[in-house]
C-alpha cells in the first residue's frame, strides 16, 4: 500500500502542545482504518500447530518473560525479506532477546536495545552460545559448591533490604545470598552471567509472588520452592538449550561473536546504530499501560542490583504509567481522538495513553534513520480496550510509521494460539481478570505492522 507522505522531522516540536481537536481524519488515517477493516486473519501467522518444545527452542527458555513471541514469527519473517546471508537484524525492544537470538542462530549480525536491565542480562546470555562440555563442567562444580554453603557470608543488597524481607522469608532469603555470593566469584563472564539468569529467573518460585499473577501480588499462604532444588532443575534444562544452540549457530559466528552481536542497556530512541545499515526491524514494542515491567521484574532488578531506586527506574520504560507527563502534539490522527475521547473519562490515563505514542513515534523516526533503503521494520502489536474505549494500537502504528517516512507495506492479522499473558479482562475497569470474571478477550488476535524505506531516487 503506497500511503506515503513528505517526511519532517517533528523531534523539536512534539512538546510544544496539547492535543488537537477531534475531527475528521486525513487521507492517511481514513486509508489506514479502511485497510484494516478488510484484513483477514491469516492462518499460516498463527503457529498453533507449535507446543513448548518449539516455542522454547534453544535458548528460549532460559528465563520466563511475560508476553514474549514465538521465534516462529521472527523465523517467517527472516524467511520472507531476508536474502543476504550477511544482514543485520534491528530490535529496538529486545525484551526477552527472542529476535536477537533468532537472529544469531542464521548467521546474521544482530543488534539492539532495552531499557530493563534483566532483559538485557537475558538476551546477552541466550544468544551466547557457550562450549557445552566445558559449560557443563562448570556448572557441575558451582552446583557441588551451593550444595552445602557453610561458612559463606550472603550477598544482600542492603539498600533493598525492605523489599527482599518483603518477598521472601528469612531462610530463602539467606539461601539466595549465599548462592549468589558464589555466583559473583565465577571469573568468566559468560558463565558468570549464565548462572546469573538462571538465579534471576527462579526468584518467582522461591518468593511469595502471587505465581500466576503479572502484578507483584503476595500469595501468604504460598510454600516457597527451595533455591537449590530449583535452581539445579533449571540449570540443566539451560544446559540443553545451550547446547543446542551453540550446534545451531556458525562456527565463524561462535568464534567472533563480538562481529555478529551488538546489543545494549539503551533507550530504543537513540540507539548506537549506523545510519543506513540495518536490513530487517523485527520486534514486538511494548503495549500501551499494559504492562510495569519495571515492576514484573522488581524481584531481578533488587537482587542483581540494577538500580537504588525503583521509582525512578520505572519512569525510564516507555509505556510506564510513571514516565513524566508532557504536553504534546501526536500526528496520529488516530491516536489523538483515543487520547480526547480517554480524556473525557480519566484524564491521567489519557495522558499516560498520549506520552506512549508520542514515544513510539521517536522510535519510528529513529528506525527510519538506521534502516537501509528497501529494509522493512516488523512490528508486532496488539489491540485492546480500557474503561471502555479501544485502544486500536495496530493502526496507530500503521498511521504513525508513514508519518516517519515509511510506506505501509504490509499489515498481517494472527491469532493469538497461546501466549504467556492474561487472556481476558474486565472492559469496565480494564484491568486484567481471572477467565471466569472477564467480559471479554485481552488480546484475541494481533496484527505484525510492516513498513519499507523506498528506494530513495
Amino acid at each position: 500500500m503506497n500511503f506515503r507522505r513528505s517526511h519532517k522531522d517533528h523531534r523539536g516540536r512534539w512538546y510544544s502542545g496539547f492535543m488537537r481537536e477531534k475531527s475528521e481524519f486525513g487521507d492517511v488515517a481514513k486509508s489506514v482504518l479502511k485497510l484494516f477493516e478488510k484484513t483477514q486473519i491469516d492462518d499460516r501467522w498463527s503457529f498453533a500447530e507449535c507446543g513448548r518444545k518449539e516455542t522454547g527452542k534453544w535458548t528460549h527458555g532460559h528465563h520466563r518473560y511475560t508476553a514474549k513471541f514465538n521465534p516462529q514469527i521472527v523465523e517467517k519473517l527472516f524467511d520472507e525479506y531476508i536474502t543476504d546471508g550477511n544482514a543485520h537484524i534491528n530490535d529496538p525492544f529486545f525484551g526477552s532477546g527472542t529476535t536477537i537470538v533468532s537472529a544469531i542462530a542464521r548467521g546474521y549480525r544482530a543488534s539492539g536495545t532495552d531499557i530493563n536491565g534483566i532483559a538485557y542480562l537475558m538476551t546477552k546470555v541466550k544468544s551466547t552460545p557457550i562450549e557445552p562440555l566445558y559449560l557443563k563442567e562448570k556448572v557441575d562444580r558451582f552446583l557441588i559448591r551451593i550444595k552445602e554453603m557453610k561458612d559463606i557470608v550472603p550477598e544482600i543488597p542492603h539498600q533493598h533490604l525492605e523489599r527482599i524481607n518483603y518477598w521472601f522469608d528469612e531462610p530463602t532469603k539467606l539461601e539466595l545470598g549465599k548462592i549468589l555470593r558464589i555466583i559473583r566469584e565465577e571469573s568468566d563472564t559468560s558463565v558468570r552471567d549464565f548462572l546469573l539468569v538462571g538465579f534471576s529467573h527462579i526468584l518467582k518460585s522461591c518468593s511469595i509472588w502471587l505465581q500466576r499473577s503479572t502484578k507483584p501480588t503476595r500469595d501468604k499462604q504460598k510454600v516457597p520452592r527451595n533455591p537449590y532444588n530449583t535452581l539445579r532443575l533449571h540449570l540443566n534444562k539451560m544446559l540443553r538449550g545451550n547446547e543446542s544452540f551453540y550446534k545451531t549457530v556458525p562456527t565463524d559466528v561462535r568464534s567472533s561473536l563480538g562481529e555478529y552481536l551488538n546489543i545494549a542497556l539503551g533507550d530504543a530512541r537513540n540507539q548506537s546504530v549506523e545510519d543506513n545499515s540495518v536490513d530487517l526491524i523485527v520486534s514486538s514494542s511494548p503495549y500501551v499501560t499494559s504492562y510495569e515491567y519495571a515492576d514484573l521484574h522488581q524481584l531481578s532488578t533488587i537482587w542483581l542490583d540494577f538500580t537504588e531506586d525503583l521509582k525512578q527506574y520505572r519512569t525510564r520504560f516507555i509505556g510506564s504509567s510513571s514516565r513524566p507527563k508532557n504536553r504534546l502534539v501526536l500526528r496520529s490522527e488516530i491516536a489523538n481522538d483515543i487520547v480526547i475521547e480517554m480524556n473525557d473519562k480519566r484524564k491521567k490515563l489519557s495522558e499516560e495513553i498520549g506520552s506512549f505514542f508520542l514515544d513510539m513515534e521517536q522510535v519510528f523516526v529513529e528506525c527510519y534513520r538506521s534502516l537501509k533503503s528497501g529494509g522493512r521494520c516488523c512490528f508486532v502489536i496488539g489491540n485492546t480496550t480500557l474503561k471502555g474505549v479501544n485502544i486500536i494500537n495496530a493502526q496507530i502504528f500503521a498511521e504513525s510509521i508513514q508519518y516517519s517516512g515509511f510506506t505501509l507495506d504490509r499489515i498481517i492479522k494472527r491469532e493469538i494460539p497461546s501466549k504467556i499473558l492474561p487472556q481476558t479482562r474486565d472492559k469496565k475497569t480494564g484491568r486484567f481478570t481471572a477467565s471466569c470474571k472477564a467480559t471479554s478477550a485481552a488480546y484475541p488476535v494481533e496484527y505484525i505492522v510492516i513498513g519499507e524505506k523506498m528506494e530513495i531516487t
